[in-house]
């Protein structure tokens, strides 16, 4: 049966065909698919397991680093399970409202990943450059007030995607060229006028992300500044070492985020299969990378989760 030549205006199911080009060796892209996968599980459990069982590090940068790892399970589990079951069993089939469901999620809780980074952000600029009022100022209220902002804003501005891609009619084709529910993927799906709802999309995308990484930015200027007037060397590298982590997280995430957006939009002349590699490591990548280099630059994180998931010793 032929899929593309469907003229059903609101089809009730789409076809992933996930990496162009790649078809044939979706089975061995897999496998590492589903290692970074449970490796993401594994890590971000064991990160929320220590840090909620260790009251010495419910402070906030760790409780910020608590919500960013809700989230970057919540995007992993909500899109790889989908996409293993493509590349191991041809499951292409997605319900018009699961695509849709997929379309919110993703994008609602990328963003609020953008917010995360910020208020991590915030936090090491208030240790840095005001430490003796970080705990006056970073209350546990105002950290829950701030995660539950983040939360909000990331679902009230996403939460028109849904609606708007509904709206549309779908008579070209209901065969998606990727491995997930995207947007953009879905936009060029209709044969109505999306400059609107592109433009919505764009704005949305430089108020979150866009405007987040700008004043992450900002922050650190901000934070070099108050460092460099340190008297020593010694204290300034001891000072720095304290944002080594969240830099590092910072990059991983958003260097694929970056690619993944411009190359949708701008970049006709990038090969389908490249964006869409590019947008696969995007979801797997920081959450398996965030957890590893918090354990590992994180001396307090690091001796906690070797002392709880260390064989007991006689």
């Amino acid at each position: 049966m032929s899929f593309s030549n469907r003229t059903n205006l609101h089809p009730s199911t789409f076809i992933l065909i996930g990496i162009p080009g790649l078809e044939n060796a979706h089975i061995w892209i897999s496998i590492p698919f589903c290692l970074v996968y449970m490796v993401a599980l594994l890590g971000n459990f064991a990160l929320l397991f220590t840090i909620k069982t260790d009251t010495s590090l419910h402070e906030p940068m760790y409780l910020f680093l608590c919500m960013l790892a809700v989230t970057d399970l919540v995007v992993c589990t909500i899109a790889i399970p989908k996409l293993l079951s493509l590349f191991w069993f041809k499951d292409r089939e997605i319900r018009f409202e699961a695509c849709l469901t997929q379309v919110f999620l993703i994008h609602s809780c990328s963003t609020m990943e953008s917010g995360f980074f910020l208020a991590m952000a915030f936090d090491r600029y208030v240790a840095i450059c005001k430490p003796l009022r970080h705990s006056a100022i970073l209350t546990h209220t105002v950290i829950g007030s701030l995660g539950l902002a983040i939360v909000f804003r990331g679902a009230v501005l996403i939460s028109p995607h849904p609606f708007l891609l509904r709206w549309l009619p779908y008579c070209k084709t209901n065969i998606i060229s990727h491995t997930y529910c995207e947007f953009m993927a879905l936009i060029k799906l209709a044969c109505a006028e999306t400059r609107i709802r592109r433009a919505y999309s764009l704005i949305v995308a430089f108020l979150t992300g866009g405007l987040d990484f700008i004043l992450i930015i900002c922050s650190y200027i901000l934070i070099l500044h108050a460092v460099f007037q340190l008297p020593s060397k010694e204290a300034r590298l001891k000072t720095l070492g304290t944002c080594g982590s969240h830099v590092c997280v910072i990059l991983v995430s958003y260097i694929p985020a970056f690619f993944s957006f411009l190359t949708h939009r701008f970049g006709h002349h990038v090969p389908p299969h490249v964006h869409i590699f590019v947008a696969n490591i995007y979801l797997l990548v920081p959450p398996m990378v965030n957890p590893i280099i918090y354990g590992v630059r994180t001396k307090r994180i690091r001796e906690r989760i070797l002392k709880v998931f260390s064989p007991l010793k006689a």
